[in-house]
């Protein structure tokens, strides 16, 4: 879509080659540019007249999916989104909760899955560059990011070089801009051989007084666009590729991928910042997809006014830029402020000294609509919430899939007895198990030196400097869970997460939600998302924590194949005070025991990663959640952690108990030998347990606290040696040396990548 004749058909005209041959009908301009026809008819009437080409770039990108969620709006109201503590929910750049004591905390989570298919090194670097100006838009210095990062199988060439291209383009952008990536998730499944997700999230903490919001300010306010030059690249990016499915042709799309440069936002980062604890600004929006259309739309629809534009003033690379260009370009690190007249000198005296351009490009006016002018003439009128909170919302059909039933039932042909330590051998070495420190040691991950806990545990917790306070942050997804039942697999996703964060003492304040999903032109794909969404408000009522944003990412299939629903989660929670002694998967001794925490007894494993990695089957269906057992659980292990009667605290998840018990052994350096029952209790990924390690002196503490909350809790090992040893009943005994089972952890993925 970076056609500089994208809006001049006439040009694309095939020449015949002789006199006999007809050249073909033009594909009308609006269809190119993603607009139905029913759409178009709908500008028309609002209009009262046919469009300019300039309009029409502009409603083409501000309707876009991924701009307008015209699929997904009519369901995303069910979530709850407040709360006592929620200072920003959704429809800002970001959202913003309290943390007392004047401090805020700002959090938001962004998928750039087609760009990054099209172009992996810059399509992973400009989804960092844009997640990032999200929370510094808020008034927030961003402290940290996260990334959930799904691939088809690292067998296949194609798949690797994806992988080794997102990773280099999320460390190569954090690094050189200075945020370091402190956790994140990595999977592969061939459901997303053909369409890889890349979500990004990101948190920044700010002082209450330095809060902005992405509003145009009244009548008289300076419009200043100020950062990076804009240029041909990204026009209709992520607005557009993100607003269609994938097909064999679609690597002719790379042009629409925007080309990031962090030292530039590095200078706009510390120029913005300045600008906030100066108050200097009214008002702040990025420039996302949609570039310029959404950076005036958006601020002008909520504040209630209208806007003079001119885009001659538009600072830009490329010369001869058509108006059509400039207002869909998506080019990076550029920020639109909005300025009081009598502060304009003192703005752009920051922005010089900072070496970034601003420009002066249009003023606030009452009224709604947006007038914009390019070279002497007006190019588009057009009311500002036409753009913005009258696109079109579809009620998409939808309905169970009828193959659902099949699927549930579908559960006798994994439940023979396996080899127990060649199932854990396997699990070991599977790259969506096994250790990411292949893709996190390229990134930065200590930067500041308030990273407390670090990648590789249960969440990462991260000091606001010079305070009591940390924020947890956590970020989980599971296609193959949601694939099973998308309701209990959303709900899921919301309960680890808390006990997530639960593990280093923290209550949870916020999630945030980044849903990709394949074509809503599908029933079942938007029953899947209805009852993801609903599975997500269910367990966040349950616990009493707001949704404050997110994003949803539809389209991900490639030929008509769809990935796996696949939700991803971020919650975010704060320990106060933070534990001397924080219960890390490293701290297990000679010595200590090993309990279980929950229910013990379970033997469900769909959707386990036992089943698929195992056996090659993904069937049956999951258990529910228990909403009282997950109270009750989250509040024994946040207890835990902040009275430090736990050395290690670690949740049951992807490859079920005996996995778990696995990577402490493997952090720690020494061997585990525990006992089971059942050999499915060890590979049983079902809610709410969690595997502690307890000194002997404290186990009377750890079981008093279980009681008096009525959690189930068992001894099931001790800590010693230097094997991992599984006994099972009637003398069944498995071992495997930790040296060995580091081997098949830690080399897993580099061993795939060569």
């Amino acid at each position: 879509m970076s056609d500089p004749h994208l809006l001049a058909p006439e040009e694309d005209a095939l020449v015949a080659s002789d006199e006999s041959s007809v050249a073909p009908e033009p594909e009308p301009v609006h269809r190119r540019l993603g607009l139905t026809d029913e759409e178009t008819e709908r500008i028309h009437r609002r209009l009262g007249r046919d469009p300019r080409p300039a309009e029409l770039a502009m409603f083409s990108v501000m309707w876009s999916e991924h701009c307008s969620y015209k699929s997904s709006r009519t369901h995303l109201g069910r979530f709850p989104t407040e709360a006592d503590w929620v200072v920003v929910g959704p429809g800002e750049n970001a959202g913003v909760v309290d943390l007392g004591d004047d401090w805020l905390a700002a959090i938001r989570i962004e998928s750039h899955n087609h760009p990054s298919f099209v172009e992996p090194y810059q399509g992973a670097a400009t989804g960092v560059g844009g997640i990032l100006r999200d929370v510094f838009t808020m008034g927030a210095r961003p402290v940290a990011l996260w990334d959930q990062i799904r691939f088809g199988s690292l067998d296949q060439p194609k798949n690797r070089f994806l992988f080794d291209g997102v990773v280099a383009g999320i460390g190569g952008y954090g690094n050189a801009v200075g945020v370091p990536t402190v956790g994140g998730e990595i999977a592969f499944d061939e459901s997303y051989g053909g369409n890889p997700l890349v979500n990004v999230m990101c948190l920044g903490v700010l002082r209450r007084e330095n809060l902005v919001l992405g509003t145009a300010g009244p009548p008289g306010t300076m419009a200043v666009l100020v950062g990076a030059a804009t240029g041909r690249d990204g026009i209709g990016g992520a607005s557009v590729l993100a607003s269609a499915s994938f097909d064999e042709d679609s690597g002719t799309k790379r042009p629409s991928v925007q080309v990031g440069d962090p030292f530039e936002e590095k200078k706009l980062i510390e120029a913005c910042l300045e600008l906030y604890d100066r108050a200097l600004v009214v008002g702040v929006q990025d420039l996302g997809a949609a570039g310029v259309s959404c950076a005036f739309s958006e601020p002008a629809a909520r504040a209630g006014v209208g806007m003079r534009v001119d885009l001659d003033a538009i600072h830009t690379r490329e010369p001869g830029m058509t108006a059509p260009e400039l207002l869909m370009s998506e080019s990076q690190e550029r920020m639109m402020v909005f300025v009081s007249p009598d502060l304009l000198d003192d703005v752009l005296e920051v922005a010089e000294r900072w070496e970034i351009s601003a420009s002066v490009v249009g003023e606030v006016v009452a009224g709604e609509t947006i007038t914009i002018s390019h070279e002497g003439e007006i190019v588009a009128e057009v009311p500002a919430p036409a753009l913005t909170d009258e696109a079109p919302a579809y009620e998409r059909p939808f309905g169970e899939p009828p193959w659902m039933e099949d699927l549930w039932s579908n559960t006798v042909g994994f439940m023979k007895t396996p080899a127990v330590g060649e199932a854990l051998q396997s699990l070991l070495d599977d790259p969506s198990i096994a250790s990411a420190r292949w893709a996190f040691e390229q990134y930065d991950h200590m930067l500041y030196c308030d990273t407390l806990v670090r990648p590789g545990n249960d969440s990462a917790l991260l000091r606001i400097h010079g305070t009591p306070k940390a924020l947890a942050v956590t970020s989980d997804g599971n296609g193959r869970l949601c694939l099973l039942d998308p309701r209990r697999g959303g709900a899921r996703l919301v309960y680890e997460g808390a006990l997530n964060v639960a593990t280093v003492g923290a209550r949870p304040l916020a999630v945030v939600d980044n849903l990709n999903f394949g074509n809503p032109e599908k029933p079942d794909v938007m029953w899947q998302f209805r009852e993801t969404v609903e599975g997500i408000s269910e367990a966040c009522e349950a616990l009493g924590i707001p949704v404050v944003g997110g994003n949803v990412s539809f389209y991900n299939e490639t030929d008509g194949n769809d990935i796996h629903p696949t939700p991803v989660v971020g919650l975010l929670g704060l320990t106060e005070p933070v534990p001397s002694r924080l219960p890390t998967l490293d701290r297990a001794a000679e010595g200590m025991e090993v309990w279980f925490i929950g229910l013990p007894d379970v033997v469900n494993l769909a959707g386990s990663a036992f089943e698929q990695t195992v056996f090659g089957h993904i069937g049956g269906r999951p258990v529910a959640p228990d909403a009282s057992m997950a109270r009750r659980v989250n509040e024994l292990i946040r207890r835990l952690a902040l009275d430090e009667v736990a050395a290690v605290l670690h949740d049951v998840s992807d490859g079920g108990s005996a996995v778990t018990i696995a990577e402490i052994a493997i952090a720690s350096g020494v061997g585990v030998e525990i006992g089971y029952r059942d050999w499915r209790h060890l590979f049983c990924e079902d809610p709410h347990r969690v595997v502690a390690v307890v000194e002997p002196e404290k186990v009377n503490t750890l079981v008093l606290l279980a009681e008096e909350l009525g959690v189930p809790v068992e001894r099931i090992g001790w800590v010693g040696g230097t094997t991992i040893v599984l006994e099972g009943p009637m003398g069944v005994r498995t071992e495997l040396g930790v040296d060995d089972a580091r081997t098949l952890y830690e080399r897993a993925i580099p061993r795939r990548m060569g």
